[in-house]
C-alpha cells in the first residue's frame, strides 16, 4: 500500500495486490495495518507528487494530491483496516530534525499534520501512527518527542508512535529503548513496534568510515548453511530480553509487528547486500526457531511492574 505500488502514475491506480490482501485477512478475522499513506522520502515518493506540469508543484498543489490520495485509499477500506501508518520516517538521521524531502521543501512540516487530518477524516475509527527508525536512540529521541508535541498542540489526531525495532545481534538498545517507553507513558502516547526483527548477521559496518568496507561485506554470507547453534540461542535469550521489556510497558505497547513471517522471506536476506538470514522467530521450513519459545516463555511469564517515578517538568 505505499504510493510507490498503488500509484504509479496520477491517473494510474492499482489495487489488486491491496485487495486481495484486505480481503483474505478480513475472511479469516485479522486485523490489518496499512503501511503506508505518506513516506516521507524521495526516493519513496512517485515523482509526480511534486511536479506540476513542467514546473515544481506548489504547496497548495501537493497537499491537495495527498488529500485526495489519502481520502481514496482510506476510504477504500474504511471500516476493513484498523490502524495506517499515516507518515513514514519523516525524522532525519542527522543534524536536521526533519529529514530533506520534496514534502518538506514544498509544503513544511505542515504535511506531517495535514496527513493525519486528512487520514482521521476518512476513516475516524482507525488507529492512526507516526512510524520511524532509530526514533528509540538517544538523540533521535528528542526529535521525536519535540515533534510529538507540536503535533499534540495542533490537535493532531495521532494515536501512537510505531517504533521498527530492526535490530542487530548483540547491538539491541535496550536501555535506550526503556527510556523511550518512559517518555512516551509521561506524555500519554501509545507505542507499537512495528517492524520487528534480530538480523544475525551484523549490517552496521556496511554504513561506516564512509562505506569502504562495502566490497568485502558483499562477500560475507557466513550462515549460508544454516545458523549454527550458539547463535540462535543468542538470539533467543535477546529477544527474550525484549519481550520482558514490553510485557513491563504493557500499557504503552499496543502491539508487535515481526517484519515477515519466516526467516526465507525476510528483507535482511537482501538489505543492504544478499545472503542468507535468520532474523525471525519460525526458520524457512515455517519451524519455530530458539527464539519462539524464549518469547513464548517471556510472555507467559507475570510482567515486573514498572518503578513509579515523577515525570519530569520538560515532559509533561
Amino acid at each position: 500500500m505505499k504510493p510507490a505500488a498503488l500509484r504509479r502514475t496520477e491517473q494510474a491506480w492499482d489495487f489488486e495486490q491491496a485487495d486481495r490482501f484486505v480481503a483474505f485477512a478480513n475472511a479469516k478475522g485479522l486485523k490489518v495495518v496499512g503501511h503506508c499513506l505518506v513516506w516521507a522520502k524521495d526516493d519513496r515518493t512517485p515523482a509526480w507528487f511534486y511536479q506540476d506540469g513542467a514546473a515544481p508543484a506548489t504547496k497548495e498543489v501537493l497537499l491537495a494530491r495527498m488529500k485526495t490520495h489519502i481520502e481514496t485509499v482510506v476510504g477504500r477500506y474504511k471500516g476493513r483496516i484498523a490502524t495506517w501508518d499515516v507518515v513514514n520516517e519523516a525524522l532525519d538521521d542527522g543534524k536536521p530534525e526533519l529529514r530533506d524531502s520534496g514534502w518538506l521543501r514544498i509544503a513544511g512540516e505542515e504535511f506531517i499534520a495535514r496527513a493525519f487530518e486528512y487520514a482521521h477524516a476518512a476513516d475516524p475509527a482507525a488507529q492512526l501512527i507516526y512510524n520511524d527508525y532509530n526514533n528509540e536512540l538517544d538523540g533521535k529521541r528528542e526529535k521525536m518527542l519535540a515533534l510529538l508535541a507540536r503535533l499534540k498542540a495542533r490537535n493532531v489526531p495521532l494515536h501512537a508512535v510505531g517504533l521498527q525495532g530492526h535490530y542487530e545481534i548483540d547491538r539491541v538498545p535496550y536501555e535506550q529503548l526503556e527510556k523511550t517507553l518512559v517518555a512516551l507513558r509521561a506524555i500519554g502516547m501509545k507505542a507499537v513496534v512495528s517492524e520487528l526483527d534480530i538480523d544475525v548477521i551484523p549490517r552496521g559496518r556496511w554504513w561506516a568510515d564512509g562505506n569502504r568496507h562495502r566490497a568485502e561485506m558483499t562477500k560475507l554470507d557466513p550462515y549460508a548453511a544454516g545458523c549454527p547453534p550458539e547463535v540462535l540461542a543468542r538470539q533467543a535469550e535477546q529477544y527474550a530480553r525484549l519481550f520482558r521489556l514490553f510485557r513491563k510497558y504493557e500499557d504503552v505497547i499496543v502491539r508487535v509487528s515481526f517484519w515477515n513471517l519466516h526467516d526465507g522471506q525476510s528483507w535482511l536476506n537482501d538489505f543492504p547486500w544478499r545472503r542468507v538470514n535468520h532474523p525471525l522467530l519460525f526458520d524457512r521450513q515455517g519451524r519455530p526457531k530458539p527464539a519462539y519459545d524464549a518469547v513464548m516463555r517471556a510472555l507467559a511469564a507475570e510482567p515486573a511492574a514498572p518503578p513509579v517515578k515523577p515525570v519530569p517538568a520538560s515532559l509533561r
